[in-house]
């Protein structure tokens, strides 16, 4: 990875205040793809409901008695209507509510998403702002101040701890979301093209992460 770079400091406004290194215990280490695929696919997977249902041969109504005699029909034999064959029967190997989530060890997990926050870095796709605070629950405002900054339309806001205003003003803009320091997961660092942070949620990163 390459040294530990200098970023600037912007207000609300999109104005340059300062200037602030990055740790490169969390934003400058040698990125693990593999780490950072099973992060995401953990993620996705415990995301999942599992919820599908249908019902099996055993389930359906009906089918208690032989549709007709074994013999002398000239027809198939037959057992029971509630066969996977039959219109209304039971489905065959049908699926059940099941859980699909999976664990993965902490210091992989820590891995993938200093991973994420490192390719972030690489990719100049980090935007540092000295507070981000809303005084009024105002999208308009929000999408704003993300002009102003440069972000992209799919960013990921990161602020220091659960903001209210912060988080309502934000969650009717498509694309982005918002999240607090200790709370961030690869999936979303990864997914958002600019990762907008608040620069007390740096301190944060830090002590969580490194």
């Amino acid at each position: 990875m390459p040294d530990s770079k200098v970023y600037k400091v912007y207000n609300m406004a999109g104005k340059a205040v300062g200037e602030v290194s990055l740790p490169d215990s969390v934003f400058g280490v040698e990125p693990n793809i593999t780490a950072i695929h099973a992060a995401v696919k953990n993620h996705l997977a415990n995301k999942r409901q599992g919820t599908q249902s249908a019902l099996t041969r055993a389930e359906v109504s009906g089918g208690g008695a032989k549709p007709y005699r074994q013999k002398g029909t000239g027809r198939a034999r037959q057992g029971s209507v509630s066969a996977p064959h039959y219109t209304h029967g039971g489905v065959a190997f049908a699926p059940k509510p099941r859980d699909y989530s999976f664990a993965l060890n902490k210091k992989y997990r820590r891995l993938a998403l200093k991973s994420a926050l490192s390719i972030k870095a690489s990719d100049d796709s980090i935007i540092i702002v000295d507070s981000i605070e809303m005084d009024e629950i105002k999208t308009k405002d929000f999408r704003m101040f993300l002009e102003a900054v440069g972000a992209s339309r799919k960013a990921l806001v990161v602020t220091p701890e659960i903001n209210r205003n912060v988080v309502l003003s934000a969650r009717n803009l498509p694309g982005v979301k918002t999240t607090f320091a200790s709370l961030l997961n690869t999936y979303d660092i990864m997914n958002a093209q600019s990762f907008v942070i608040d620069k007390a949620a740096l301190d944060v990163i830090e002590e969580v992460y490194a």
